[in-house]
C-alpha cells in the first residue's frame, strides 16, 4: 500500500504544473491495485484536474466606447465582490496613451471603471491594436486572512470524519487547493455557512461529474477578504443567490458527489487573493474531525 501511495504522489507531483492529468488504476492477477502514467487493458482511467475553476468572464467584461476618434476602454465588474483585473495590449501601432501594455487594477464590486483611453498619434489613421484581460475575484490589499478565526463545522449531522485533508495527495497538491479538507458524508446531508459573508458566486445545475470539476458550489466573501467555498453539492440544492448575506448557521445548499469527487463528501477550503492568483489559506475547525485513511488511494 505505502508503495502504490508513493507512486501515485510522484505521478502528481509530476502533473502540477498542467491543468489536466490521466493516471491508470488497476489491479493485477495478484490482486495487488497498481497507479500508472501509461494506459493499460482494462484499467480505470482517473482524470485528474485543477478542482477548483470558476469563469467569471461573463461577470468581468472588457467594454470599448468610442468617442471622437479616442477609444476608451472599461472593465464592467457584475460580482458582488471585488476584482483584481489585468489589462495586455498586443500588437500597439498609430497609439497614444499607452504608457504601460500591462494595466493592473482593482475594480469594486457591481461597478464599471475606465481603464485606458487610446488615441492616434497619426490623426486620420486607424489604430490597431488587440485587447485582452484577465480578472480574478477578490481585493488583494484586503485578503490578509485571519488565521484565528476557528470555523464551526459547516454541516449538520454526523459526526463525519476527514477523507482527506491539507495536502492530500490525491488532490490537495494546487495553490488552489493545498489546505482544503475534505469531509465524506452521504448525499444530501445539509450544509451550512461556517463563517458570515455575501455569496458571490454559485453553481446549481450540474449533475455527475459535468463540465466543471468543482461541480455545484457555493463562494462566500468574509469582511477582511477572505472567502470561503464549499464544493461538490447536490444538484439543485442550493439555496442562496447571488448577492446575498450569510451568517453562520445560515443554509446553503446540500452535499453531494458532483465534479471531480470521488465519492460523497463535502470540499470546503478557504481562500485569498494574493496577486491576480487565488491561493487557499490554512484554516482550523472549531472542533476536531476524526481522521479516516484517504479513500482516493485505497482507504477504507
Amino acid at each position: 500500500m505505502l508503495e502504490r501511495l508513493l507512486i501515485l504522489c510522484a505521478l502528481l507531483l509530476t502533473a502540477q504544473s498542467a491543468c489536466a492529468f490521466t493516471i491508470y488504476k488497476y489491479t493485477d492477477a495478484n490482486g495487488v491495485v497498481s497507479f500508472t502514467d501509461h494506459a493499460v487493458p482494462g484499467a480505470a482511467v482517473l482524470k485528474l484536474r485543477e478542482r477548483m475553476v470558476e469563469r467569471i468572464d461573463r461577470q468581468v467584461r472588457l467594454n470599448v466606447k468610442k468617442d471622437k476618434g479616442v477609444d476608451n476602454l472599461y472593465v464592467r465588474n457584475d460580482l458582488y465582490a471585488p476584482v483584481e483585473v489585468e489589462l495586455k495590449l498586443a500588437g500597439v501601432k498609430n497609439v497614444l496613451g499607452v504608457a504601460d501594455q500591462v494595466i493592473r487594477r482593482t475594480v469594486p464590486a457591481r461597478s464599471t471603471e475606465r481603464l485606458i483611453a487610446l488615441s492616434p498619434k497619426q490623426a486620420g489613421m486607424a489604430m490597431s491594436y488587440k485587447p485582452s484581460l484577465r480578472s480574478i475575484v477578490g481585493d488583494p490589499q484586503r485578503s490578509s486572512g485571519s488565521l484565528a478565526y476557528r470555523y464551526p463545522l459547516p454541516w449538520v449531522g454526523g459526526p463525519f470524519r476527514l477523507s482527506q485533508g491539507p495536502n492530500g495527495a490525491y488532490s490537495h497538491f494546487g495553490a488552489k487547493s493545498r489546505y482544503a479538507m475534505d469531509i465524506a458524508m452521504p448525499e444530501g446531508t445539509q450544509i451550512i455557512a461556517a463563517r458570515g459573508g455575501t455569496v458571490i458566486k454559485t453553481e446549481n445545475s450540474q449533475s455527475g461529474r459535468g463540465a466543471n470539476p468543482s461541480g455545484n458550489f457555493v463562494r462566500v466573501l468574509h469582511d477582511d477578504g477572505t472567502m470561503g467555498v464549499y464544493l461538490h453539492l447536490m444538484q439543485g440544492s442550493v439555496v442562496v443567490k447571488e448577492g446575498q448575506h450569510v451568517v453562520v448557521g445560515s443554509a446553503l445548499g446540500r452535499s453531494g458527489n458532483t465534479g471531480n469527487s470521488t465519492g460523497p463528501h463535502l470540499h470546503f477550503v478557504v481562500q485569498r487573493n494574493v496577486g491576480l492568483a487565488l491561493e487557499s489559506i490554512p484554516y482550523e475547525f472549531a472542533q476536531p474531525v476524526q481522521s479516516l485513511p484517504n479513500f482516493a488511494v485505497g482507504g477504507n
